[in-house]
C-alpha cells in the first residue's frame, strides 16, 4: 500500500449541486419540514444560499457547466518508498505505509481513502443538517477500515488486495431534533454522500501505460 501524501484537502462533491438535490427532496422526507428558503434566522443555512445561488443558476442554465473533472499527478523522487502528489493546488510528499516498508511518517493511501470518505460524509451531514434547520451540538464522523498487507506483499493469493471492510460510524448530538428528522438525516446524508456513493456503486475505472512500456510492446 502506497501514500499518497500528508494533508491533501479532500473534495466531498459538487456542493451547489448537492445542496440543491437537498432542498428539493427533504419536503418529502419530513413532511411539515420548513425548506431552507423559508428558515430566516438561520444564518449558516442563508450563508449556504447565498454562496449556492448563482452556481446554481449557473447549472440550470447549462447543465454541462456542472461536469468537473479531478487530477492529481505523482512524481518519482530519489526513493521507491516516496512519491510526490501534485493536485494542481499544492505539491505533496508521500511514503508508504511502514507496514510495507515505508517510514510510517505519513498517512499511507488507504488513511487518505478513508479520509476521503469521513471528510465527504461529515461535511455532507453537516450540510443536510443546516438545510433542513437542524440544531445541532455534535457532528463527529469515524470510518475505520480493515485490510491484510499480505495481499498487496504478494505473499499469499488467497488474500484479496485492499480494504476487506470499512465501517462509518457518525455520532450526532441533535437534542432538539426529532426521530422524522434523524431519520430524513441519515438517509440524505447516506445518499448525497459522493464518496460512500463512489465506494459503494464503483465507476469505471481505466488505466493507460506510455513512454517506455509502450515503446517494448510495439518493438514485439
Amino acid at each position: 500500500m502506497t501514500n499518497l501524501g500528508t494533508g491533501i484537502p479532500l473534495m466531498c462533491t459538487n456542493a451547489s449541486m448537492q445542496v440543491e438535490r437537498l432542498q428539493d427532496g427533504l419536503a418529502a422526507v419530513v413532511p411539515g419540514q420548513r425548506k431552507v428558503s423559508e428558515i430566516k434566522n438561520n444564518e449558516v443555512d442563508m450563508d449556504i444560499r447565498s454562496l449556492q445561488k448563482p452556481l446554481k443558476d449557473q447549472y440550470r442554465n447549462d447543465p454541462n457547466a456542472s461536469l468537473i473533472t479531478i487530477r492529481a499527478k505523482g512524481g518519482q523522487t530519489d526513493v521507491p518508498v516516496a512519491c510526490s502528489v501534485d493536485i494542481g493546488r499544492a505539491l505533496y510528499h508521500a511514503e508508504a505505509h511502514k507496514g510495507v516498508g515505508g517510514a510510517g511518517a505519513s498517512a499511507c493511501s488507504g488513511d487518505l481513502l478513508l479520509g476521503a470518505l469521513a471528510a465527504c460524509a461529515q461535511i455532507t451531514c453537516q450540510m443536510v443538517a443546516a438545510a433542513m434547520g437542524i440544531p445541532t451540538e455534535r457532528i463527529e464522523v469515524t470510518v475505520e477500515g480493515g485490510l491484510d498487507l499480505r495481499g498487496t506483499l504478494g505473499i499469499s493469493k488467497d488474500v484479496p488486495v485492499g480494504f476487506e471492510s470499512i465501517h462509518l460510524h457518525f455520532d450526532v448530538a441533535a437534542p432538539k431534533a426529532t426521530a422524522e428528522q434523524l431519520r430524513g438525516l441519515r438517509e440524505k446524508t447516506e445518499q448525497y454522500c459522493v464518496v460512500m456513493q463512489t465506494l459503494m456503486r464503483p465507476p469505471s475505472l481505466e488505466t493507460e501505460w506510455v513512454g517506455q512500456v509502450l515503446e517494448a510492446r510495439m518493438d514485439e
